[in-house]
This record gives structure tokens, C-alpha cells and sequence, in this order.
């Protein structure tokens, strides 16, 4: 859930930015459990979003279980146009070699 709370004046910062900015709140959903294994999950988001001005087929290169390259429809777009199920699925499409 996010809610915004106030905006804060570009005054109140030194240089003052070109942007307005506002303080938000971010409260955490239900917790839910993953369709795929959490530990790929959490590695194959934090790799995309490491380099996330790059496609996912150059951020994700030499990702265990990706060696041939992001599947599409992933392959040309950035880590922020995907969902979570994306993620999820694209961690079910990375498992490695020999795992079931």
C-alpha cells in the first residue's frame, strides 16, 4: 500500500532539484509464498536491477540456468517493465542444469 504524505519544496534542498519531491508511505502486502525457488528469485531481481538501463538479456549474462540467453518475451525489455509472476517465471526458466 503507498500513500502520499506531503510534498516537499525544491527550496529545501541545496542545489534545489528541478523536481518536486513528496515523502511517501509504504506499508508491506500480505506476505505471500513464491511459485519458484526464493533464493533465484531474490538473485535474478537484484542482478537485473543492478545494471537496470540494460535489457534483461545483457543485466542477467552468465545468470546460472541462463547461459543460452534471457527466454522470450523477456529478452529485450528492462528489469522495471516486468511483474512479480514475470520474475517468477523467468526464475522457473533459470533453474540450473540437473535440478528439478
Amino acid at each position: 500500500d503507498l500513500e502520499s504524505l506531503f510534498h516537499v519544496e525544491p527550496g529545501s534542498f541545496i542545489p534545489p532539484p528541478k523536481v518536486r519531491s513528496s515523502v511517501i508511505r509504504m506499508r508491506r502486502n500480505a506476505v505471500q509464498q513464491l511459485a519458484c525457488d526464493e533464493k533465484v528469485f531474490t538473485a535474478l531481481v537484484k542482478m537485473a536491477f543492478n545494471q537496470r538501463r540494460k535489457t534483461l538479456n545483457n543485466a542477467l549474462k552468465g545468470f546460472p540456468g541462463l547461459e543460452g540467453g534471457v527466454p522470450d518475451p523477456w529478452r529485450g525489455l528492462r528489469a522495471e517493465r516486468l511483474s512479480v509472476a514475470d520474475f517468477t517465471q523467468l526464475a522457473l526458466a533459470a533453474r540450473p542444469a540437473g535440478s528439478s
